[in-house]
């Protein structure tokens, strides 16, 4: 004798089984059950034709809806098993559960990608000097990278969260990684780096005139750039950065939304904010990584597998030196298809940390679908899914909270990428540091307590149980702390690099100007010298001339970096005066004095960035408790995807095209044409790098009050509904 037994439709042999009721069979069977009995004794049954024969206590029943109901079940077998026996998230996977399985492999693919992203931020000055392109033009590369995401993130955010999460965070490692070997293409197509000179490497050799030389040889001192440096060799090849940019952003869409409301749906409450607080730490272990990878390659000729080191005669510190930043994203490339690979493997769903799979409740649950599969006749379809998007969004929109809320981090996000984008140059220009110094030293100073306040912010967060008001306050009193704290930046200052006819007057007067005929003066207007060109030397006077020729030397000795150029009738003409006046190759050091300034600054930086990363687990955890269980998934995705359509893109290029505001010197390439500026107002510059962001952050406070109005509010109105409960049930009973 069969059986055919309820739960999961199987049949069983020589077995009886309790059916889940007689009303199912019942149900299912329609008119051609006539039986009241609960056990179906089934002694044989076939195909044939598209009819399936019962053979139900002798009789031969013939029941065309019979047929219909094992098709969908059968449809539903494939694609909701895994649903009926899905694994628990605390089954075992080589003596780790499943759920932290996943948490380790979303840590490593947001270290990946937040390694990537640090890398790429540190590299953008090197990028900048590779294709002789304005800060602002760096700006839009920087935000093509949110353009990537924003064409992806409002449908990933939603049809991902239905769909199977772990197998779209893979393909988007995948794509990532895609990404930055597009990234580092133009490497490979574009020829060697030249280094703006005004002296050609024969010179280097020989004891020869330089303030009398025909420049023509070497540059191309015209007003107006050639017509030619549009189609210069090379010149947009950046174009390709850009794509590659727009690749990986679009690869690290998925990531963020889907793993965390995969975490959020699987895990614990108690455990959740613990769990987020290790991704955040994730999320600072990838830009450490990156930022000590941009230095390590920063200090890198660009060119090193085709230049040999001792040819190159500029240094690390030198404004025109770039560093082999394309080497760098080809190791990001690698890792993010690495961490990839786990996610291929993982279930589409978890039983929830705590909770068990009953039988019962199971088969109740499979009666429940099953009924509803036969009233659409049809599985859920996409267009169906995408009929919920918009009532989704209204939802949204009318949660008072969640958009004031996405207000504060649209503020907030672009104060913080602006700075991060533009502070490695910051520190090149403000300190005189080299960019490999500049970018290790942000890793160093500013990473590690990041790291450390994410920890304990998740931690204190999972073992007070804060609610989501007591959050709130936590966030904004502890963020605004630090950014009063933030000001004491404006007094970590050094002065300016003195510069002939840019910073000071070629008898050492302070003084500014923009105007290229500056550079000129009573000791070089002879000398017949190039303006465009920078090639900087520093006399023995402490002052740095824009070009050996305009610091009027008449010979040099000496190859390579170790060039002494002598005669300098500018330097032998300033306040200090000199006998046979030298200069050698680079701007002059900014002193001891700077150095001190710059580790005051780098204390105040990692102070500032340990009390607001304290505060950032809090901040986050009002945003996820803002949202119902079924919004999270969408309503990550929709905050994510407003950071970067009004922080992410608009925040580099506004922040780029103001820094190049305050350019004193711009570069030239080959054909002539404007490239890349060398040096800037540092007192504007400064200005404008500290006060923009402060600015944003401080009207960011203002929706943080209306937020902590209104939870506050609801609170109130939480309390009032629980102390009038048991008074209204005692009203009842009497």
């Amino acid at each position: 004798m069969l059986l055919l037994c309820w739960r999961g439709w199987t049949w069983v042999g020589e077995q009886r089984s309790k059916l889940c009721s007689s009303g199912a069979v019942r149900s299912q069977c329609g008119a051609a059950v006539r039986g009241q009995t609960t056990l179906a004794h089934l002694s044989g049954a076939a195909w044939t034709k598209g009819f399936f024969y019962l053979a139900l206590d002798g009789q031969f029943l013939c029941a065309r809806r019979i047929i219909r109901q094992f098709q969908i079940l059968q449809s539903l077998q494939k694609d909701n098993m895994k649903e009926v026996e899905k694994p628990h998230a605390e089954d075992k996977f080589c003596g780790i559960s499943r759920l932290k399985v996943f948490l380790l492999a979303l840590s490593l693919a947001f270290v990946g990608k937040t390694m990537s992203g640090a890398y790429m931020n540190s590299m953008y000055t090197q990028i900048e000097k590779q294709f002789n392109i304005p800060a602002s033009l760096v700006g839009i590369i920087n935000g093509s990278f949110e353009i990537g995401n924003l064409l992806l993130i409002a449908f990933v955010s939603y049809f991902g969260g239905k769909l199977h999460r772990p197998r779209i965070i893979a393909l988007g490692c995948t794509v990532m990684s895609f990404g930055c070997l597009l990234i580092s293409l133009p490497h490979f197509l574009i020829g060697r780096y030249h280094i703006e000179s005004s002296v050609s490497p024969l010179e280097n050799s020989s004891v020869m005139p330089l303030c009398f030389v025909n420049q023509s040889l070497f540059s191309l001192p015209a007003e107006e750039p050639s017509t030619e440096c549009v189609m210069e060799s090379g010149s947009l090849l950046w174009i390709f950065v850009m794509a590659g940019n727009i690749v990986r952003g679009m690869g690290e869409t998925p990531i963020m939304p889907l793993g965390i409301s995969y975490l959020e749906d699987f895990a614990k409450t108690e455990n959740s904010p613990f769990y987020l607080g290790c991704l955040h730490t994730a999320t600072i272990i990838g830009p450490f990584i990156g930022f000590l990878l941009a230095s390590f390659c920063a200090e890198l000729f660009v060119d090193l597998e085709s230049v040999d080191p001792g040819d190159v005669t500029i240094t690390a510190t030198d404004t025109r030196w770039v560093g082999a930043w394309w080497l760098g994203i080809l190791i990001c490339a690698a890792l993010n298809l690495l961490a990839g690979v786990p996610f291929w493997f993982l279930p589409k769903s978890l039983v929830k940390e705590g909770e068990t799979n009953e039988p019962e409740e199971t088969c109740k649950k499979r009666v429940v679908l099953l009924q509803e599969n036969e009233e659409k006749e049809a599985k859920e379809t996409m267009y169906e899914i995408a009929k919920n998007f918009i009532p989704f969004l209204k939802a949204l929109f009318h949660n008072p909270v969640y958009m004031l809320f996405i207000c504060i981090t649209v503020l907030q996000f672009s104060a913080f990428n602006g700075m991060v984008s533009f502070m490695p140059k910051y520190l090149e220009q403000q300190f005189g540091k080299s960019a490999s110094d500049a970018i290790f030293l942000i890793g160093i100073y500013n990473l590690p307590v990041i790291c450390v306040g994410y920890f304990f912010g998740g931690l204190f967060m999972k073992k007070f149980k804060i609610n989501i008001y007591h959050a709130a306050h936590i966030a904004f009193w502890v963020s605004l702390l630090e950014y009063l704290l933030y000001f004491a930046a404006y007094w970590t200052v050094c002065d300016t690099s003195p510069v002939a006819g840019l910073t000071v007057s070629y008898e050492g007067i302070e003084q500014v100007s923009y105007a290229e005929s500056t550079v000129l003066a009573g000791c070089n207007r002879d000398c017949d010298c190039a303006l465009k060109i920078w090639d900087p030397v520093c006399g023995k006077n402490g002052i740095t001339y824009v070009s050996p020729c305009l610091a009027g030397c008449k010979a040099s000795r000496g190859t390579g970096k170790s060039v002494v150029f002598e005669n300098c009738t500018c330097v032998a003409a300033s306040e200090f005066s000199y006998q046979n006046a030298s200069a050698i190759l680079g701007q002059c050091d900014r002193g001891e004095s700077c150095d001190k300034m710059l580790h005051y600054f780098l204390i105040l930086q990692l102070v500032c960035s340990f009390i607001f990363s304290l505060a950032a687990m809090p901040g986050y955890m009002v945003l996820i408790r803002s949202l119902k269980p079924e919004e999270k998934s969408f309503g990550v995705g929709i905050h994510e995807l407003a950071s970067r359509v009004f922080a992410g893109i608009p925040s580099p290029i506004y922040f780029g095209a103001l820094i190049d505001t305050t350019c004193l010197k711009w570069g030239t390439m080959t054909c002539g044409g404007e490239g890349a500026c060398r040096l800037y107002n540092i007192v504007t510059y400064r200005w404008l790098y500290l006060g923009l962001p402060a600015i944003l952050r401080g009207v960011s406070y203002f929706p943080c009050a209306l937020i902590l109005f209104i939870l506050k509010k609801k609170l109130k109105s939480e309390s009032k509904t629980l102390l009038n409960t048991p008074i209204e049930l005692q009203n009842k009973g009497q």
